[in-house]
């Protein structure tokens, strides 16, 4: 017995690098001369099932008909988490829940066109019909998927879309959970627990859409960028993928002509492809995209079309996507775009907001980036998953740099089921955000425990992997373990580090900050001679909470926990490998009912409301500081309050 336990413990470790399955298309919707396309968002018919039983819809065919002809519906809006929109225990509901909505499909789109059915992403599990039939399953939350639809509609008629989405987090799933069956008042009942701190919202969180495309289309394009030394001169890589039979035709060559505007709609590079489908632009007095607070004019982006063309010059199909032009490097101490090093100065975030939850709410983004501006910002991680597609497009928009985070958050237990999910959540991460200037780095995992024994070999496998797909941007984890226990950082490019102290050790001690703070970062350079970012720092904050001196949980106290690390952070830049820091968090957030949270997570320094807290001016004070030091910004007028002359 003890030879087969240890066996089943070793099989445990060894690790094998499968493939996994690579994405096709996924381009963002958007309408050209060739393409429609349609928003099925608003509010949906929904129905949840028994927790007891959460594959009865399935077994008893629901998707075949409307769901009110099984169930009782309710009302419910489209993108939104269904957690919190009723008045009930809906927000705890484990398993799956189904929607579903009717739609017209116009009789014109039934003429030479293909049509396709695309989520931004379904949490955590999705399966789809289109009137009764299987369209597509996905699994992994945050991220987008689509299916052709074309056969399976009723043109010039209406048509049913039935979606199934299943919330449950095991071991295997990206992120992790457990499921367990406890008793109650009732007799037993089925709970879901993780050990990651936000709420596990669950829905269709991101919009719905159908769109057109001609027989045969554009389905991919990949994009690079690069400058001249001096800066004087971009080129623009673009590779093409086609998808439709006359993509096959030996006597149809077709061909690409990319054309490239810049801000104004002016044409400043041009080219024809042979039919390889890729080639080069070169833009002379070029203007690259700078981070916010690095140039008068941040976030610079030029439009790049892109036709599709037959043979004999007939235009197949048209794509648009906006372009910035810039370059990384890296090396063992320091992080450069267009080669000037970076001082990364900005946050952990979350999707997260009250009643919608982690639905896309335009309003809500557009209020998000004004206080990143407004603070002095120029990076944030997408902690703890990928961010919408149109909070990407922004943050190319605004100059606001991002380090792109998977749903990999305090991974554990690594088996081989897991490592192919963890590998597959990196390739659609990948796949969909390649094309971003925003996109400065690629963040692996938050906080996985690292100091296990095959933690070694896996993030070995899952950094290797990340380059194979990207190798133009650094990789990096937010590593929370001490760096003596360490087994994933010699795998990363740049070293992140998450530590909360006088919060979650020594709690209440200001006088415990600055100098651990110091010895910690020398020491992860020291053990990986690497650059090092703080990725996570902070103290849970109750606005309106006032005490002197200082107190936990007390805006004061908020406010010298920042300052302790300001000080701490100015040593260590002098350092010449310290890059970055990120407090901890942008806006309070929900998480998981605990005696440690008063309504969730308060470290932000705005209210989930999106109003300041009082570190909340202190923290703009340094972050342009900082700007006006290394980057030569100006001060915003209203930044200091007149005292005296």
């Amino acid at each position: 017995m003890r030879i087969m336990g240890l066996w089943r413990f070793l099989k445990s470790l060894i690790l094998v690098n499968k493939e996994v399955p690579q994405t096709r298309g996924m381009l963002y919707p958007r309408e050209s001369e060739t393409r429609e396309v349609r928003s099925l968002d608003g509010i949906w018919n929904f129905v949840r099932s028994d927790q007891a039983n959460p594959t009865q819809g399935v077994r008893d065919e629901w998707y075949a008909k409307e769901l009110s002809k099984s169930r009782p519906t309710i009302p419910m809006p489209v993108p939104a988490s269904y957690n919190d929109i009723t008045t009930d225990n809906l927000r705890d509901h484990v398993g799956t829940v189904w929607y579903d909505r009717k739609f017209f499909v116009p009789r014109t789109w039934a003429k030479d066109q293909r049509i396709w059915l695309r989520f931004g992403s379904v949490h955590y599990e999705a399966y789809v019909w289109i009137n009764g039939q299987k369209v597509v399953k996905h699994e992994m939350g945050h991220l987008p998927f689509e299916a052709e639809v074309t056969d399976l509609l009723n043109y010039g008629a209406e048509n049913r879309i039935t979606v199934m989405c299943d919330n449950a987090l095991i071991q295997t799933t990206v992120p992790q959970g457990r499921i367990t069956e406890v008793p109650n008042d009732e007799g037993m009942t089925i709970v879901q627990s993780y050990t990651f701190d936000f709420f596990n919202y669950a829905g269709i969180h991101r919009s719905v859409h159908l769109y057109t495309t001609p027989r045969t289309f554009i389905e991919e394009v990949e994009v690079t960028t690069n400058l001249s030394k001096d800066a004087s001169v971009g080129d623009v890589f673009y590779s093409v993928s086609v998808n439709g039979s006359a993509a096959n035709e030996a006597d149809n060559v077709l061909h690409i002509q990319a054309n490239l505007y810049d801000k104004e709609g002016i044409l400043v590079a041009n080219a024809t492809s042979d039919g390889k489908l890729g080639g080069q632009l070169q833009v002379n007095q070029v203007k690259p995209w700078w981070p916010y607070l690095m140039h008068p004019k941040p976030g610079y982006l030029y439009e790049l079309e892109i036709k599709l063309l037959a043979t004999n010059e007939e235009l197949l199909d048209v794509y648009r996507l906006k372009v910035g032009i810039r370059t990384l490097s890296w090396d063992k101490k320091q992080f450069l775009i267009n080669g000037k090093p970076i001082y990364f100065r900005g946050f952990g975030r979350h999707e997260d907001a009250d009643i919608r939850g982690k639905g896309l709410d335009n309003a809500l983004m557009v209020r998000d980036f004004n206080l990143l501006k407004w603070i002095g910002a120029n990076s944030y991680r997408t902690s703890h998953y990928p961010y919408s597609e149109e909070s990407m497009q922004f943050a190319d928009e605004h100059g606001i740099m991002i380090i792109d985070e998977c749903p990999s958050v305090d991974t554990e237990n690594y088996s081989q089921e897991l490592l192919g999910k963890h590998k597959s959540s990196l390739e659609q991460l990948i796949h969909r955000d390649r094309n971003h200037p925003s996109v400065v780095m690629w963040s692996i995992a938050n906080e996985p425990r690292t100091g296990s024994m095959s933690a070694d070999s896996y993030f070995e496998l899952v950094a290797n992997f990340t380059r194979s797909l990207d190798s133009s941007r650094p990789i990096t984890a937010a590593i929370a373990v001490p760096h003596t226990q360490d087994k994933a950082g010699r795998s990363l490019d740049i070293i992140s580090f998450n530590r909360y102290n006088a919060w979650y050790s020594n709690t209440g001690r200001l006088d415990m900050v600055t100098q651990n703070v110091i010895d910690e970062a020398i020491a992860w350079n020291k053990h990986y001679n690497k650059p090092i970012i703080m990725s996570e720092y902070g103290a849970d904050t109750l606005e309106g909470l006032h005490m002197q001196p200082a107190y936990v949980w007390s805006e004061e106290f908020q406010t010298e926990v920042f300052s302790r690390h300001f000080k701490a952070f100015d040593e260590l830049r002098k350092k010449g490998w310290f890059i970055g820091e990120f407090v901890w968090n942008f806006a309070d957030f929900k998480t998981a009912q605990s005696y440690t949270r008063v309504g969730g997570n308060k470290k932000g320094v705005f209210t989930r409301a999106r109003q300041p807290k009082a570190a909340a001016h202190l923290l703009r004070k340094r972050y342009f500081a900082l700007g006006r030091d290394l980057d030569q910004c100006s001060f915003p007028e209203d930044l200091y309050t007149y005292i005296a002359t």
